[in-house]
């Protein structure tokens, strides 16, 4: 899948350019490519500090979000690697637990680049091994490693000996390159286990039960799951999280939504389950107040795309484009928070996302849907949601931009209207920088 990356620094949208001319039409996942284009490079993944590798349908990136905070809580530095990027390229890489800049981003990629002709290789698999050649050459006392896709074949994981694999909660997507059934999907997330690393899951129906052992099995490694190895709840306004070694208390996520209690243990599961990086328990009590993802349930600023919306209009964005994740996002629109109201939804969607099993979960709970194109991708036409406004008795109305239903909101006469803004992570993007809104 095309990402369009854009850059605002000439020499970082040069090397963009030149990654755009290379890549294959189509993604095509496999671990070929990739090990060739980084044995060109000198095997930098082979000198990686100590790795945290996380895969999952929803939740991998706010569990690394959530690693990421214990381990810098507890004073170290930290490589850090997602994906999607959802303002700027820099986002998808972070050295030392910084951003990486500029001018050494353009570097990396044109090092990658010089190198990668006939092999054909990826948009991710480029961006894949750039960071890569970026973190073997910086120190730091550990790395962060999120799948892009699936994971038995993912890029990531040419990764050999990972200290903790984690998977977060599965669901079904992408079912054109991972199967149309959990069972298929999980068999693919599990792919990454290793035989160097505990592997480490959220709570599984018993069904998946077979296919985790039988991944374990043939890395030779040890399979702990959340509800049976350990286990976390949210109880009177704390976290609880208990496992072999004892239990903690610590404050709830600061990100929104339910779901983040589980992203958060997922986190501590994985980090007391291995024996290489040593984190102490104060940094896990301070990890779920220091955690931050963007366009996972984000309350947006005042900025000047909602600046037409009155004073006390309350704007919430979400990236989430699957059933899983409409269920979550959903949940956390709880009467008391909607106040007796109802959500405008403004949102774009991928053609290939299954639309009618992400809203059905907001039955009720939505007023009207304005619905957006999603700019440079294949999306759904405003048809396809009205079909689902008509059976829920609501509007339904097509904008050529964010901003143009963001008018429609304000001249409806609401003195405090609730939005939620949603549908895919490019919109997302598009949304945070309209707003001037770019994570850091």
């Amino acid at each position: 899948m095309a990402d369009h990356a854009i850059s605002d620094d000439p020499e970082v949208q040069a090397q963009l350019d030149r990654l755009a001319t290379l890549s294959p039409g189509a993604d095509i996942l496999g671990l070929d490519r990739i090990a060739r284009l980084l044995e060109r490079l000198g095997d930098p993944h082979r000198a990686l500090p100590p790795v945290f590798h996380v895969a999952g349908t929803n939740g991998k990136g706010s569990t690394c979000a959530f690693l990421r905070a214990a381990l810098e809580a507890d004073g170290k530095s930290v490589h850090v690697f997602t994906s999607p990027h959802l303002v700027r390229f820099n986002e998808r890489i972070r050295v030392a637990s910084e951003l990486i800049g500029d001018a050494p981003l353009a570097h990396y990629l044109e090092r990658v680049l010089d190198v990668a002709g006939g092999i054909g290789a990826s948009f991710f698999e480029v961006t894949t091994a750039a960071a890569f050649l970026a973190f073997a050459e910086h120190p730091a006392d550990a790395a962060i490693i999120e799948v892009g896709l699936g994971g038995r074949l993912d890029a990531t994981n040419v990764i050999a000996d990972p200290v903790a694999c984690g998977i977060a909660q599965l669901g079904i997507d992408h079912q054109a390159f991972l199967g149309d059934s959990l069972k298929a999907i999980a068999a693919e997330k599990a792919g990454i286990a290793k035989s160097s690393a505990p592997l480490v899951t959220q709570r599984y129906p018993e069904s998946l039960f077979p296919v985790m052992i039988d991944a374990a099995m043939r890395a030779r490694t040890t399979w702990f799951a959340m509800g049976t190895d350990w286990d976390a709840a949210a109880y009177r306004d704390r976290l609880h999280y208990r496992d072999a070694r004892g239990r903690i208390e610590t404050p709830l996520p600061r990100l929104p939504g339910a779901h983040q209690v589980e992203n958060a243990a997922l986190a501590f599961a994985m980090l007391r389950h291995q024996q290489v990086v040593e984190v102490h328990e104060a940094a896990l009590k301070a990890a779920p107040l220091w955690a931050h993802w963007p366009a996972r349930l984000q309350r947006l600023e005042r900025g000047p795309l909602l600046a037409p919306l009155p004073e006390e209009a309350t704007v919430w964005l979400d990236g989430g484009h699957n059933a899983a994740a409409g269920q979550a996002i959903s949940a956390f629109f709880t009467p008391e928070r909607l106040e007796g109201q109802r959500l405008h939804l403004i949102i774009g969607m991928l053609a290939n996302k299954d639309l009618e099993a992400w809203l059905a979960p907001f039955a009720g709970q939505i007023s009207h849907i304005y619905v957006l194109p999603v700019k440079g991708h294949e999306h759904h036409a405003a048809d396809r949601f009205a079909k689902v406004a008509a059976l829920w008795d609501i509007g339904c109305s097509n904008h050529d931009s964010a901003s143009e239903a963001i008018t429609a909101i304000a001249s409806g006469g609401d003195a405090a209207p609730k939005l939620l803004m949603a549908g895919s992570l490019y919109l997302a993007g598009e949304i945070l920088r309209s707003n001037g809104q770019f994570p850091d």
